[in-house]
C-alpha cells in the first residue's frame, strides 16, 4: 500500500479523535449520500466500452446509476467461465464433504437449512474489476445479503483430519481446457485429447471442472457460509444455486457458484483457476536482478471509486463508494487540487447484537421489534461518501478518490511501484480517475 505521510500520521495519531482531525467521520443518515430525488445526474465523459461477452458477464454497475446500499438481485454483475450448468434440482441436489475426513458427509439442502439460518452483508467484486486492459469491466461489483449456513462447524463435524492442510470447492460448471506449457505432458488419458505442439511436446486437452481452494485455516473463518438465500429470497441461477461458498473479504472467484462437492487434501489445489489463470504476475527488480512473481487472486484489496456527479441549482456533489477492507476515510482530488476530506456516510443499520455463553463463541442474537438474527458484517461492505464540490469552474474535470481503512492503509496510486510492477489487471486497486464536464 502507499504509505501517504501526512493522512497516516493523521490516521494513527488517536482514534476517533484523529479522524475527527480528517474531518471525515461526521456521520450522517445513509439515504444522504443518494442525494435528493430531483438532483441531476452528470454523466461521465470516459464512459465504458460495450460488454463484448454478455453471455459470459452479466449485470455490470452503471455507476451514475447507484442509488442502493444493498444491490438489488436482478442488477447484479455476474461472471460466468464456463456457462451456466442446467439441471441443477433443489429436490436431488447434495453437496459432499470428503477427503481427509473423518465422517465424510453428503448434504442435502433440507439439511443445510436445517442448522442455523446466517447472515452476513458483503460486498462481493470480481478480482479484474477496472482493470488495466478490459475497458468495458468497471462495474464488475455488488453489495448483498447473503444467507445460509455456516461452513466451519460443518467441517469439524466432518473431522478433519491432522494431514489435510487444504480444502477444495467444487461447482457444477465445467468446460474444454487446452494446456499448452506443460513439458512433462505424455497421454491424454481416458477422457483428454494430445496434440503435438511446435516444440516437440504435447498439448493436453481436457475438460475441467470448475474449482478453488483455500487453507483449512481460512476455511474455518465463521464468517464462511453456504449460501441459499440472497437479499431475503431464494438464490438465482445465475449466482450459485441451489448454493453456492460466500467467503466475505475474498475476491469474486473464490465465491464458488453451484457447489457439488467439499474436499479436504494435504497439498496446495493447483487447477486452472488457481495456478494458471487468475494468477496476478508481477516483474520486480531486485538488487538489480528482475524476479518475476506469481500469486494467486485470493483476498480483497483496498478500493474507492467515483460513482457520480450530482447539479441541485447550480450546486454540485460528488457521490462514491469504497470497500475491501473497514473503511476509515475517503479523500478526493479534483483536477491536480489538493486531497481533501470526503464526508463518509454511517453504515447501514444492524439489527443484531452479538451474545457470549460463558467462554463461548459471539453469535448473532435477534434485537426486539427487528428482523431476524443475522451476523454482524465486521467490515465487509463498501461504505458511501460524499463530497460538496460547490460551483466549479465551467470545462472538463478529473476527480479521483482514495480511501483510508481502520490501519493507516490508503488505496494506491496507479503509479504505486507494488502496482507499476504488475504484467496483469487482476487485483488492480489503484485510485480511479473519472472525467466529467461541467457547463
Amino acid at each position: 500500500m502507499e504509505n501517504h505521510d501526512l493522512s497516516r500520521r493523521t490516521l494513527l495519531k488517536g482514534g476517533g479523535a484523529a479522524l475527527a482531525e480528517l474531518t471525515v467521520l461526521r456521520v450522517t443518515g445513509l439515504a444522504q449520500a443518494f442525494g435528493d430525488p430531483g438532483d441531476e445526474v452528470i454523466p461521465w465523459l470516459d464512459q465504458p466500452a460495450p460488454n463484448p461477452i454478455p453471455e459470459n458477464v452479466g449485470n455490470l454497475l452503471k455507476w451514475e446509476a447507484l442509488d442502493s446500499w444493498l444491490t438489488p438481485t436482478n442488477n447484479f454483475f455476474s461472471v460466468n467461465h464456463y456457462g451456466q450448468p442446467g439441471g441443477l434440482d433443489e429436490s436431488t441436489w447434495r453437496v459432499g464433504i470428503a477427503g481427509l475426513v473423518a465422517h465424510p458427509q453428503s448434504l442435502t439442502l433440507a439439511d443445510l437449512k436445517a442448522r442455523e439460518r446466517r447472515e452476513v452483508d458483503f460486498t462481493l467484486e470480481c478480482s479484474g474489476n477496472t482493470g488495466t486492459g478490459l475497458d468495458f469491466f468497471i462495474g464488475g461489483i455488488g453489495n448483498a445479503r447473503w444467507a445460509g449456513a455456516q461452513l466451519a462447524p460443518l467441517l469439524e463435524e466432518a473431522g478433519i483430519l491432522e494431514q489435510g492442510t487444504e480444502v477444495v470447492f467444487w461447482g457444477a460448471d465445467s468446460g474444454t481446457v487446452t494446456i499448452r506449457d506443460n513439458s512433462g505432458i505424455v497421454i491424454g488419458g481416458k477422457t483428454g485429447t494430445v496434440q503435438p505442439d511446435s516444440d516437440g511436446g504435447l498439448d493436453l486437452t481436457i475438460t475441467e471442472q470448475f474449482a478453488r481452494s483455500m487453507s483449512v485455516h481460512e476455511a474455518l473463518n465463521r464468517d464462511n457460509l453456504l449460501c441459499y438465500e440472497m437479499n431475503g429470497e431464494r438464490l438465482p441461477p445465475s449466482h450459485g444455486f441451489p448454493v453456492r461458498l460466500i467467503a466475505p473479504g475474498w475476491y469474486g472467484v473464490a465465491n464458488v457458484k453451484w457447489l457439488t462437492r467439499i474436499e479436504v487434501v494435504d497439498h496446495r489445489y493447483a487447477g486452472r483457476f488457481m495456478a494458471r489463470d487468475y494468477v496476478t504476475i508481477r516483474e520486480e527488480q531486485r538488487d538489480s536482478q528482475t524476479v518475476w512473481t506469481f500469486a494467486t487472486v485470493s483476498h480483497d484489496r483496498l478500493k474507492s471509486a467515483p460513482a457520480k456527479v450530482t447539479r441541485r441549482q447550480n450546486r454540485y456533489a460528488i457521490m462514491g463508494a469504497a470497500w475491501g477492507a473497514p473503511i476509515a476515510a475517503v479523500e478526493v482530488q479534483i483536477d491536480d487540487g489538493p486531497w481533501t476530506a470526503a464526508r463518509l456516510e454511517s453504515p447501514a443499520p444492524i439489527a443484531s447484537a452479538d451474545v457470549q455463553i460463558d467462554d463461548g463463541l459471539w453469535g448473532a442474537t435477534r434485537l426486539e421489534g427487528h428482523a431476524p438474527q443475522r451476523k454482524r458484517s465486521r467490515g465487509y461492505t463498501w461504505r458511501f461518501w460524499t463530497f460538496e464540490w460547490g460551483a466549479p469552474a465551467s470545462g472538463e474535470h478529473k476527480i479521483r478518490s482514495r480511501a483510508f481503512d481502520v490501519d493507516g492503509n490508503v488505496q494506491p496510486a496507479p503509479d504505486d511501484p507494488f502496482l507499476a510492477s504488475k504484467r496483469t489487471y487482476w487485483e488492480s486497486n489503484g485510485q480511479i480517475t473519472r472525467r466529467v464536464s461541467i457547463h
